[in-house]
């Protein structure tokens, strides 16, 4: 930067070189009408003589006899102050001269300039010529005729040059109007000169990423220059905009692919990396059997073998647009992948992979809740549909064993009802969570009125219910789906724990965020191997003595859905002196 401030400027360098020219065409011309000015000033001078020479040839012509005292006569009282006269025959000698009387002493004039001249063209001068015969410089002017050559000079003095002096008047007047181009053209080229540094200021910024000024439009000059500044920086604003946007969408974008489930690879047409996300370094490594040190190394993994190939076939050979996508599947240590490849108008492309593995077991699980469903419904069903069926064929049926049969028909049919409530309960909450009413809830009156609703089953399996909630325990939540919670881990304790027996309910701890809430009974307890599996669909510990107690077996699993909605966990246990707990967490607002 230190040596662009030694550097003249554009505008500087185009003021001084046209300024220069603009002098060198003023100076030529100067010259050449100083030239003109002063061949003018002889001309007229000339011409002067020349018509004085006309009328001493006028005087000869009247008398050839005696042209010395005719000639001296006339030039003593009609001739110019110290002008001299002389006249010379075509040879070049001299029968007169004004000056000189004596003609012997005059030498032959055929050589001098201006009689040469005068002979030539008829009439000739030469300016400031010392005389042989009198050492004065003169001007001298001759015109030639039949006869004679006359000759006139005037000596070279003050008066002379002063009528021969150029008139100093154009010189002025070419002075000030050079002077006031100067002036407009170095104004001109100010404004240029800020034109150009508003443009440069601009490039500068422009160039290292720097915000534009606001004002900067507004400083730019009233010019054509100026115009094109303005539509220079709103094009650089628009631009600057655009890049912006670009630039927050390259950032959404690359978060997104940062955040997304799937390994997302970008590469160009020579399989070299763009972007490439975690996942889709994780996934590789899975799928590889030695770690990647670089993205690009996928392409050596055999099971990609089939995208490679693909790739390596595009780009050699365009095929149509649809063909340009490619999806394989790889099960690889235990966990199965689908690879898509897309690739792109400009032959960069696109790898993808996708863990299927849990959608694989959750569409394994929906198949096999399907069996169990389907399962648990046959068992009703084919006992109505058999009692019935006996009911039907046989005319001579007694009336108690009908009622019999009729009874547990309706036992049968109250277990089916249950069971369609119950995985409509559980498809709700799968499928709808977040669609599901909240309100606040008090713990304590819906536990109470669980009690109540239960109190015959309780008093018939002697069994106790201990309520150590504390009061005013309130939850923002759905009343059904809480309901669901307690209704169902009592009627487990009823069916599952054994008589004589009592249930505690307690809220052991409380935070700012959870209650955390402890159901035990102090029954027969559960088998350790039974524990982890109390809460999946359909699971039973005793299926024969479950079915008999009118379980669905989607009671738990009720249970642990609706304490996940709430924003809790669920677990069970043994307790030290026998029968089983349940804990779970229950958020205060969700």
């Amino acid at each position: 930067m230190e040596s662009n401030k030694h550097i003249l400027s554009f505008n500087r360098k185009l003021f001084l070189s046209v300024i220069l020219l603009f002098l060198v065409f003023v100076g030529c011309f100067l010259a050449y009408q100083y030239q003109r000015e002063k061949e003018y000033k002889i001309e007229l001078l000339h011409t002067k003589l020349q018509d004085y020479n006309e009328r001493l040839y006028e005087k000869l012509q009247n008398n050839k006899q005696n042209i010395d005292s005719v000639l001296d006569y006339y030039i003593r009282h009609y001739s110019i102050q110290d002008l001299r006269a002389t006249v010379i025959r075509p040879d070049g000698k001299v029968i007169y001269d004004s000056y000189e009387k004596n003609k012997q002493r005059l030498k032959n004039h055929l050589g001098r300039k201006e009689v040469q001249t005068a002979l030539k063209n008829g009439s000739g001068y030469d300016v400031r010529r010392t005389s042989a015969t009198t050492g004065v410089s003169y001007f001298y002017s001759a015109t030639a005729y039949n006869n004679y050559i006359i000759r006139t000079a005037l000596p070279y003095n003050i008066d002379l040059k002063e009528s021969l002096k150029i008139d100093p008047g154009y010189l002025w007047f070419t002075a000030i109007i050079t002077l006031a181009l100067i002036f407009i053209f170095y104004k001109f080229t100010n404004k240029l000169g800020d034109s150009i540094n508003q443009l440069r200021e601009f490039a500068m910024r422009a160039d290292r990423n720097e915000p534009i000024e606001t004002d900067m439009e507004s400083k730019t000059p009233q010019n054509e220059l100026g115009e094109i500044s303005r539509h220079i920086i709103q094009i650089y604003k628009r631009l600057h905009e655009t890049k912006e946007a670009l630039y927050i969408e390259r950032e959404k974008l690359i978060t997104h692919l940062q955040i997304s489930h799937e390994g997302l690879g970008i590469f160009t047409n020579d399989k070299k990396e763009i972007l490439v996300n975690n996942l889709f370094t994780q996934y590789g490594n899975l799928i590889s059997d030695s770690n990647l040190l670089t993205s690009e190394d996928v392409f050596n993994i055999t099971e990609f073998h089939s995208i490679t190939n693909f790739i390596n076939k595009v780009h050699k050979k365009p095929i149509q647009r649809e063909e340009k996508r490619m999806s394989i599947s790889i099960n690889k240590n235990g966990r199965t992948f689908t690879v898509e490849c897309i690739i792109f108008q400009d032959m960069s492309f696109e790898i993808s992979i996708n863990d299927i593995t849990m959608e694989e077991e959750q569409i394994r699980l929906k198949r096999q809740l399907t069996q169990n469903i389907a399962h648990e419904l046959k068992t009703p069903v084919s006992s109505i549909q058999g009692y019935l069926e006996t009911i039907v064929n046989n005319d001579n049926i007694p009336q108690e064993k009908m009622k019999i049969f009729l009874e547990r028909c309706y036992a049968q049919s109250n277990r089916l009802s249950r069971l369609l409530r119950d995985i409509s309960v559980l498809t709700r909450m799968d499928e709808a969570s977040n669609m599901i009413d909240m309100e606040k809830v008090d713990i304590n009156v819906l536990i109470t009125n669980i009690t109540n609703e239960v109190a015959l089953e309780l008093e018939e399996r002697r069994i106790t219910v201990i309520n150590l909630l504390h009061k005013n325990i309130q939850i923002r939540g759905n009343y059904s789906l809480l309901y669901s919670i307690f209704r169902n881990l009592t009627d487990n304790a009823i069916a599952y724990a054994g008589t004589n027996i009592s249930i505690h309910i307690n809220c052991f701890r409380e935070d700012e965020t959870f209650y955390y809430f402890s159901f035990a009974d102090t029954g027969v307890g559960v088998s350790p191997e039974h524990l982890n599996r109390l809460f999946e669909r359909f699971y039973r510990i005793d299926k024969g003595r479950s079915r008999k107690l009118g379980g669905t077996g989607l009671g738990l699993a009720i249970v642990k859905n609706a304490v996940i909605i709430h924003g809790g966990s669920i677990s069970a246990k043994n307790n030290q002196g026998g029968g089983l707990e349940f804990v779970f967490t229950l958020a205060k607002e969700k």
